[in-house]
């Protein structure tokens, strides 16, 4: 008892938690306000096609209004070329090590280019840009804070979390997106933290949007056990247009590149050009896909009025990707996934193998299943619809779905689309550097079949560059030695220079496969 009683309580989880809840109210305004000038903007935008529809006269001035957008950005885009694209990859890469950003620049420079590229029509998502706006909010709050190394990167996951809480209203998913695709890391100070943050910024957008999530759909019944055998066919079928949609998307700026005449940071005028007479022709479909998803029950009227709006919106989306936009591809891939889901769900019911009134169903689980294995974030697939529907009878089909889907792009060995858009954004990094701001810490966690998993300390080749500092084992952290085993579900804190982090994270990679390959060959 008196042992018990002398221990110090440590308060860090519940300090982060509170300035977690800071963070969140704080990216909660920003990221309200950014998706409430989008949709004001976009449906001033859907006003003026009809409009132009019938008086083709002010085509004209549309196409110097599309001219001056692109210039506008092109303007933001040369001053920080961090804002261009998702966001995602370049949170992902802060949070490694790999790159550092000026949050003051990326914010405001994000929120202005953000909403004039997605009101104006274009086949692109608010959520990556909310989370690059949440990162940034975060990173502002940590430097204002005098917090760094792990501090830092715990209140980035944070804003990071909040920004896609507040974007879609799923604050459970927003946390575990983070831990799963953006930090790679369950460490329970950032989970704890990110999810103090994505609670108080859905709060905030709850206050300007209201309580229904952003792609909320109405279903008549749960999927029955006997059309389960459909959801099979269905995960390999997203499988395969998962593949396509990351070719696609990964080699969409080679294209670009052959524009020789056209500078990198005016790419943007290809889509805002073309996106003119789509929207003449079939306004309905432009943005980011909300409108679509809501109103997917009105396009599976015909099947090749569906094959038609897949075929436009994967060409349009990645175009629009690959100009280097501010703008992501979050929603516009669940809003394919929900297009090829009514495609499924039509095909069946044309062939007599399942009801009309479940092509709801295939619409919803395809969502998840369609993110599920192009970002490879299959948990966050799950929970994300999962929220969105608000039921958890859909669990077992969206979990048999997601998991066909991602085994399927697995087998075929495809990356998680955000980490290969990082790898395009980093130069190679041969060597660690020589100068130092401060010593700084990393977490290598240690899954089942790792190559450092049941190996001792000593047998391991440690760069000099890096300490061995404790190995979170569950709740407790030990001081390693020679001796010491490292086993599956291990957390590695390694302490090295700030500038290091990333190099010493791959450094580590490579010598635990060179050991491996080492050992394999002497069988």
């Amino acid at each position: 008892m008196l042992k018990n009683r002398d221990q110090k309580v440590d308060l860090t989880r519940f300090k982060f938690i509170i300035k977690g809840l800071g963070v969140g109210l704080i990216v909660g305004f920003v990221v309200s306000l950014f998706r409430f000038f989008i949709v004001i903007g976009l449906h001033c935008v859907l006003i003026a096609y009809h409009f132009m529809r019938h008086h083709p006269i002010y085509i004209l001035p549309w196409i110097l209004l599309m001219l001056l957008i692109a210039f506008i950005n092109s303007r933001l885009i040369k001053k920080d070329p961090n804002i261009m694209g998702s966001g995602i990859p370049q949170v992902e890469g802060q949070l490694a090590g790999e790159m550092e950003m000026n949050w003051w620049s990326v914010l405001w420079r994000k929120w202005i280019g953000g909403v004039l590229a997605i009101a104006s029509g274009l086949f692109l998502g608010r959520e990556g840009p909310s989370i690059q706006l949440g990162a940034a909010v975060g990173q502002g709050f940590a430097e204002k804070t005098n917090h760094k190394g792990v501090g830092r990167r715990v209140l980035i996951a944070g804003g990071a979390a909040a920004g896609l809480s507040a974007a879609f209203n799923a604050p459970i998913a927003s946390s575990l997106f983070v831990l799963e695709e953006v930090y790679h890391n369950f460490s329970p100070l950032i989970w704890t933290t990110a999810l103090s943050s994505a609670i108080a910024s859905d709060f905030i957008s709850m206050n300007f949007f209201g309580l229904t999530p952003v792609l909320h759909l109405r279903y008549f019944e749960s999927f029955p056990i006997k059309y389960y055998f459909l959801l099979i066919f269905l995960g390999i079928f997203l499988g395969f247009l998962g593949k396509l949609y990351s070719y696609m998307t990964l080699n969409i700026d080679k294209l670009y590149a052959k524009i020789k005449w056209l500078p990198r940071n005016w790419d943007s005028i290809v889509p805002l050009l073309m996106v003119i007479p789509l929207g003449l022709i079939w306004p309905q479909v432009l943005g980011g896909g909300n409108a679509v998803v809501l109103g997917i029950n009105h396009f599976w009227s015909s099947i090749t009025v569906l094959i038609a709006l897949f075929v436009v919106r994967l060409v349009f989306s990645t175009i629009s990707y690959g100009s280097g936009l501010p703008g992501g591809i979050f929603l516009p891939i669940l809003t394919l996934g929900a297009i090829v889901g009514a495609l499924f769900g039509k095909v069946c019911v044309a062939l007599g193998l399942m009801p009309g009134k479940l092509v709801i169903n295939c619409v919803i689980y395809s969502m998840a299943g369609y993110f599920a294995c192009i970002g490879k974030a299959p948990f966050t697939a799950i929970l994300l619809i999962t929220e969105m529907v608000g039921s958890l009878s859909h669990l077992m089909p969206l979990a048999v779905v997601s998991l066909i889907a991602y085994t399927v792009t697995d087998i075929m060995r495809e990356r998680p689309i955000y980490e290969a858009m990082l790898d395009a954004l980093l130069p190679e990094k041969e060597e660690a550097a020589e100068t130092s701001t401060f010593q700084d810490r990393i977490e290598v966690p240690v899954f089942a079949g790792s190559f450092l998993q049941d190996k001792s300390v000593r047998d391991f080749q440690w760069p000099k560059e890096c300490l061995l500092m404790a190995i979170r084992r569950g709740e407790r952290e030990l001081i390693p030695h020679g001796d010491t085993v490292i086993r599956s579900g291990d957390t590695l804190i390694i302490l090295t220079s700030h500038e290091n982090r990333a190099w010493i994270r791959h450094r580590i990679d490579e010598l635990a496969q060179a050991v491996y390959k080492k050992k394999q060959l002497a069988k």
